[in-house]
């Protein structure tokens, strides 16, 4: 059996699975997730004018959060589209 490298995620992934961290979801909550999953599909692009000083502030804050900050602008922007 060939040995499978995990990067570093993986590997925590990995970690909180053996420990039992994880639950099985099924039924109702697994149709849930995957419609929350669907819902976060990126199937169209955007293009707008913006402040700078507003994508350097996103920016970090996208940082902060260890997330790529146009990932953070469309999960902005989903949230505002699922409040409305």
């Amino acid at each position: 059996m060939k040995k499978v490298k995990l990067d570093a995620e993986e590997k925590q992934i990995m970690s909180a699975i053996e420990r039992d961290e994880f639950e099985i979801v099924t039924g109702k909550e697994l149709r849930e997730v995957a419609d929350s999953i669907a819902a976060r599909k990126r199937d169209q692009s955007l293009t707008i004018r913006v402040n700078s000083n507003d994508i350097r502030r996103i920016k970090k804050l996208a940082v902060s959060k260890g997330i790529a900050y146009q990932s953070y602008l469309s999960e902005l922007i989903h949230r505002v589209a699922m409040a409305a």
